[in-house]
């Protein structure tokens, strides 16, 4: 198809058609026709007028709420009369929304509903709109006209709005194992462009499993906004162990800067199932139960949510005692040894324990206060009975014995506490004690002894022993110096001793009297005081023969002495009768029998 000469001619010399144009448009009374032709321009397609010229396309990316900022071009022509701005419509029909003129330095904004007073086009031609929508994404379109061309610089503006922070709603009370049954909804609000929704478990994608795992997704679009709601709801059958596992979910959307991932809070939900096992515990605080303890039974299912009531078996009882969880008994005895069990109340499981209640007897024979005389025999029985092997000691006046006490010849050193006592080494606190209290009496045995000190000072010791403790006086017959009297030990296991230490002028009797409520003792002791050699007496009563013999050869010194003396005293006796008369010498030899009497008397007196 040829063109026409007017068209050639409006091709090769474009200005000249604009002003031939702007000439027709001329009204009567303008005087301005520039601003005639500025008008045509604006509201012509002036493209089809003038040559065009690309510049390249461009792509804005903005965010929702936002000011759109949309340059027209690396730089402004030199020769350039006005600049517009339109956009596309989704049939490619184009809608101007801005004007500027090189010469009046306004700016007219076309009356497009959506964007008033949303617009501003700065001297550089630079489009901004404020409040960017989601209907701003659209093909915008920069136009620079000069004499010679028309240049156009396209610009595809994107918007992104970042979803709210996913959450899941209507959550699940709780989820029972082998049933499928809603968890919950995951739901992202008010996105741009549409997101897209996946569950975790534990931080592990959940895949769909049929029957098991079923997700549906469902985006809806606000007609108002064009935003997107973006709702998953999972559908899970949970196992055992899910009963702490967290679950969350997560939308994945386009942003200014690419993809991006927002989280929701992670979600535990309550996983029942039923019980599979009963048990049955002891609680105590130690490890083993004696009597008097008190018991506490504990049964437990493992079943989600647990079971609250049981039946309890007690030995003796053939009927269940039905029970909450615990079933507690007090001061048990040996005859609670048994075993126990409990379960669940239809009796379809249970569980059982034993229990061993642990004993211990003691019986001492005899026991308390026992009095016994010396020399007397005493047997005497610590027996025990208990649930395990014992340990039995003997402990006296708070010395443990190493042998168990046999009394069969009583002593004093044998009176004491006696403790008999016994324990069981795996039961804490388990140990049994009896008390036997032997008093050995008997009457006061004396035995006394002498020391000879350098100023010829003698020392005589009275040995008493008897219980109850005897009283001890000494009395003394002749002359001679008491030093110090009755300065008594200390008395242990029955015995003590007594002393006075004397200097006799001459032969003394020294009385050792010891009293207690059972009879009076008294022995006595010549002490000499001639100047012949003596030997001392020790005080044990292990050297009681030594001293008896030391006695004895004194004695027989003495006696051999006296004998010789009464040979010598025969001899003369005999040669004086055959010289005198017998009526003379009658007096005479009665007053040597009399003499000799006196003298065997204080020969059979003991001396030291």
């Amino acid at each position: 198809m040829m063109e026409t000469p007017a068209a050639a001619s409006c091709t090769h010399r474009p200005l000249l058609c604009l002003l031939l144009l702007a000439a027709l448009c001329l009204r009567p009374g303008d005087l301005n026709p520039i601003g005639v032709l500025m008008e045509v321009a604006h509201l012509s397609r002036i493209e089809d007028i003038l040559p065009i010229v690309g510049l390249g396309l461009y792509t804005v990316n903005a965010v929702y709420g936002d000011t759109i900022v949309m340059p027209c071009s690396q730089g402004v022509p030199n020769d350039l009369m006005f600049g517009k701005w339109k956009y596309e419509t989704a049939n490619n029909s184009p809608v101007f929304i801005a004007f500027r003129s090189t010469t009046k330095k306004q700016v007219q904004y076309d009356d497009i509903a959506e964007y008033k007073g949303r617009l501003s086009l700065s001297e550089n031609y630079t489009l901004s709109i404020k409040n960017a929508r989601i209907s701003d994404e659209r093909r915008f379109v920069c136009m620079l006209v000069t004499e010679d061309n028309v240049y156009e610089e396209p610009t595809v503006v994107k918007v992104f709005k970042q979803p709210s922070q996913p959450e899941i709603i209507h959550p699940a009370n709780f989820l029972e194992t082998e049933k499928l049954k809603m968890l919950g909804e995951c739901i992202a609000r008010e996105s741009y462009p549409d997101g897209n929704i996946t569950w975790y478990k534990n931080g592990n994608i959940l895949q769909p499993v049929e029957g098991v795992v079923v997700m549906t997704l469902q985006k809806v679009v606000n007609p108002s906004t064009g935003l997107f709601t973006t709702t998953s709801s999972l559908q899970y059958m949970p196992t055992k162990k899910d009963a702490n596992a967290q679950f969350a979910c997560k939308v994945t959307y386009y942003g200014p800067s690419g993809q991006e991932e927002i989280s929701s809070e992670p979600v535990v939900f309550d996983v029942q199932y039923p019980t599979a096992k009963v048990t049955i515990k002891v609680l105590s605080q130690r490890n083993t139960i004696k009597e008097g303890d008190n018991i506490t039974l504990k049964c437990s299912g493992n079943g989600n949510p647990p079971p609250q009531e049981f039946l309890f078996y007690i030995p003796g009882e053939p009927e269940g005692i039905r029970s909450s969880d615990t079933y507690i008994m007090t001061d048990v005895r040996r005859n609670a040894t048994g075993e126990y069990k409990c379960s669940l109340i239809d009796g379809s499981m249970e569980d059982s324990t034993t229990i061993t209640v642990h004993y211990l007897d003691l019986s001492l024979t005899p026991s308390g206060e026992v009095t016994k005389q010396i020399g007397e025999d005493l047997p005497v029985s610590c027996t025990i009975s208990s649930s395990r092997n014992a340990t039995v000691f003997w402990i006296k006046d708070n010395t443990r014995m190493q042998t168990s006490p046999s009394f069969s010849s009583l002593q004093y050193k044998d009176a004491g506490n006696y403790i008999c006592e016994t324990t069981l080494q795996e039961v804490e606190g388990l140990k049994k004690r009896k008390t036997l209290t032997l008093i050995v009496q008997g009457k006061p045995q004396i035995r006394m002894t002498k020391k000879t000190g350098s100023n010829k000072s003698k020392t005589i010791i009275c040995h008493v022993e008897g219980f109850p403790k005897p009283a001890v006086q000494w009395t003394t017959t002749g002359s001679g110096s008491i030093i110090n009297q009755t300065e008594e030990t200390n008395y242990i296991h029955g015995s003590f001793s007594s002393k006075i230490v004397i200097s006799p002028e001459e032969n003394v009797t020294l009385t050792c009297i010891a009293e207690n409520q059972l009879e009076r003792t008294v022995t006595s002791m010549n002490v000499s005081a001639i100047s012949i050699p003596e030997y001392d007496e020790p005080n044990g009563y292990d050297n009681s023969e030594k001293v008896n013999d030391q006695a004895k050869l004194i004695v027989g010194i003495v006696v051999g002495l006296l004998l010789a003396a009464l040979v010598a005293g025969g001899i003369y006796w005999v040669y004086v009768k055959k010289s005198k008369t017998p009526s003379k010498h009658v007096n005479k030899d009665l007053g040597n029998i009399e003499e000799n009497k006196k003298l065997e008397e204080n020969n059979h007196k003991p001396e030291a």
